[in-house]
């Protein structure tokens, strides 16, 4: 990570200000490759005590503004969130058309349909994570936190293949309902482990997104149009709720790690513990399946379209686990739902029905809600992470680098009105 170098002037100022204003003005962009990565100067010792100062003047200053109960809605922060919230319910939505087209030209290979993205990770962040790291550090990482990483990835490896496998006993809308069932053990896992404590607006907006999920499906039974019977329902369903059990412990530990650690970092393990798990099951769960598979063009490209969709999912996902919260993710892939039918009209045949567009409606006030009454900060500050975030990464979106980038403002803005203050009176006119 590149580090700002101070100009002449700024090197004046350093001499005469506190330690606090070096550390501010290096810490000014997002740091993923560690908390407390300074300089090998004398000074530098002091660096996380002025860093600690840092946060707990910007957090102070955030957290004490005068704000309204819609004052969140109003910032940047939040339309990033919903807007990249509806970004991943797509990129699901895709990887689940995809399943149900392999399905359709009797292609059931829920283990090794997912080997590839794997590999995609692996290549992309373990090679960029040796990178920066070094094999020596990175040996250091993997001897000492290494099993932690492989269970969050087994946990990961296991929810794609049973949501995969449930499509071959059930329909797309049917699956979708793992959405529901993932927010609860969410919510439950973050209240007993992460000590998360939801406000009455979020429990509302979770429960205002339900709903609309609720009127959605509701709709689809109504017509008759949830996409066909499916082979064995019942299965399909179980199978279904298992993957969605996996993918709430997997949202919930991924959202500790990437407030911990550097996002690569994370996603490197993933797919590099995820390559030799997915491989494992695939060669003992799909030989059969591989073994008369017809792998044409349309198979091909629609592995290829899963495995690019999925990779895209993965890649975005820690962002939105630190700015906001694994609840808000998963009630964010609710509207994947609706976004699945508006596809399925395309593909499949399916038909809109007029409480579609009133229940998609209703998921976003559902979002809107989740965020009432809340602080400037929005769910980016952790609750175990600290009261000034000290165990946590100063990483794009998270509360800490917001904290150090205010407090940084603050310190800007004071030297200006002292420099003013210092010029002659002629100057100043």
């Amino acid at each position: 990570m590149a580090t700002h170098s101070p100009s002449l002037a700024q090197k004046s100022d350093v001499e005469s200000n506190s330690l606090g204003n070096v550390v501010e003005i290096r810490a000014v962009a997002p740091n993923d490759d560690g908390i407390n990565n300074h300089d090998s100067s004398p000074a530098s010792g002091d660096a996380p005590a002025a860093d600690s100062q840092a946060v707990s003047q910007g957090l102070r200053e955030l957290e004490g503004k005068r704000v309204r109960w819609y004052s969140y809605l109003t910032t940047r922060d939040f339309w990033i969130v919903l807007v990249i919230g509806q970004v991943l319910a797509l990129a699901i939505t895709s990887t689940n058309t995809f399943s149900s087209l392999l399905v359709a030209r009797d292609t059931s290979i829920p283990a090794f349909q997912s080997f590839f993205n794997y590999v995609l990770l692996t290549l992309i962040y373990f090679t960029y994570t040796l990178y920066q790291y070094g094999f020596r550090k990175f040996g250091g990482i993997l001897w000492r936190d290494g099993w932690k990483y492989f269970i969050l990835s087994f946990f990961d490896v296991e929810g794609n293949y049973f949501v995969v496998l449930a499509y071959n006993y059930t329909n797309i809308l049917s699956a979708q309902l793992i959405n529901f069932w993932a927010i609860v053990v969410v919510v439950i896992l973050s209240f007993l482990l992460l000590r998360v404590r939801y406000k009455i607006f979020q429990i509302v907006g979770i429960l205002v997104c339900v709903g609309g999920t609720g009127i959605l499906l509701a709709s689809d039974h109504i017509q008759g149009t949830n996409g066909g019977a499916g082979a064995d329902a019942l299965k399909g369903d179980l199978f279904a709720l298992l993957g969605a059990t996996f993918y709430g412990l997997t949202n919930t530990f991924e959202e500790w790690f990437v407030s911990k650690r550097p996002a690569y970092e994370v996603l490197a393990f993933i797919g590099f513990f995820g390559l030799f798990i997915n491989g494992v099951q695939a060669a003992i769960f799909d030989r059969h399946s591989l073994e008369t598979a017809n792998f044409d063009g349309p198979v091909i490209g629609y592995i290829v379209g899963y495995t690019l969709a999925l990779t895209l999912f993965y890649s975005i996902v820690p962002f939105i686990l630190r700015i906001a919260s694994a609840a808000f993710f998963n009630i964010s892939l609710l509207t994947g739902n609706f976004w699945g039918t508006i596809i399925g009209v395309r593909v499949f045949g399916y038909k809109v029905h007029f409480l579609y567009p009133i229940a998609f409606v209703l998921i976003i006030i559902g979002q809107l809600i989740y965020f009432l009454a809340g602080s400037m900060l929005g769910d980016s500050k952790k609750p175990w992470l600290g009261e000034e975030q000290e165990a946590g990464i100063a990483g794009l979106g998270t509360a800490k680098l917001k904290a150090i980038n205010a407090a940084r403002r603050r310190q800007l803005a004071a030297d200006d009105d002292g420099e003013a203050g210092d010029r002659p009176a002629t100057q100043q006119l």
